[in-house]
């Protein structure tokens, strides 16, 4: 006899359902998987290549931003 399953709110889990993947289920996961993974490559990338040192310059603008409160008072 096999332990019984529960899911997360504590209601039992027939045997049926909890052997459900098969092979369809598991190429979608990989293929998933994989999709994902070449758009976090693709868009490093393009990032990488499309990259302007000086346009996130947060540091120099709170600078002067503080400058200019400075002196306005």
């Amino acid at each position: 006899m096999q332990d019984p399953k529960f899911d997360p709110f504590g209601e039992p889990v027939a045997m049926a359902d909890s052997h459900a993947s098969g092979r369809g289920s598991r190429l979608l996961t990989r293929g998933g998987a994989g999709l994902f993974w070449a758009l976090v490559i693709i868009i490093v990338a393009a990032r990488a290549i499309y990259f302007e040192p000086g346009v996130f310059n947060g540091f120099n603008s709170a600078v002067a931003l503080a400058q200019g409160l400075l002196a306005s008072l």
